[in-house]
């Protein structure tokens, strides 16, 4: 009787380890998984210049930096990590980092030249905080979107890069 009571403990005590041991391997599987289609995600390649077209915070709160300056483009170039700004009157410089179609742009240094019209620089200072995600369209517009539904900086590739 006391070799079927061992017997039966061994048995029962090696059915669990084998049922430990299998779970974690679902674990392991399921890591994997989940790593395998995070790195399928590529990360958007946003390097190059840009115009700005647009700068939106809600159907009526926006600034069109062509209609506030026609004089010069205004423009952001990224490059590598970093990312550089220039309006009408200012520049905007800092880092950035993609992970997928998420965008993190790091604080920067901005010039600040009295200007008689401020409307982009007010914007970008405003907005750049909030910007978290990206949308390519062709490979020649660019929306870079805030975390309130409609913000967003829409952007063209330009074709003769002024830097």
């Amino acid at each position: 009787m006391k070799t079927n009571n061992i017997s039966f403990i061994v048995a029962a005590s090696l059915l669990m380890a084998t049922a430990a041991g299998c779970s974690g391997n679902k674990e392991t599987k399921s890591d994997k998984t989940d790593n395998e289609v995070r790195t399928e995600i590529a990360n958007v390649d946003i390097r190059g210049q840009w115009y700005i077209e647009n700068i939106v915070f809600s159907d009526s709160d926006y600034v069109r930096p062509d209609e506030s300056s026609s004089s010069m483009k205004q423009y952001i170039v990224f490059e590598d990590s970093t990312y550089f700004i220039m309006t009408n009157c200012n520049s905007i410089s800092g880092s950035y980092a993609v992970n997928g179609d998420s965008i993190k742009l790091g604080d920067g240094a901005m010039t600040e030249m009295a200007c008689d019209d401020m409307r982009t620089e007010n914007a970008l200072r405003r907005i750049l905080p909030h910007i978290s995600t990206i949308d390519v369209q062709n490979d020649s517009v660019v929306r870079l979107n805030g975390t309130a539904p409609a913000e967003c900086i829409l952007l063209l590739k330009a074709k003769n890069e002024i830097k």
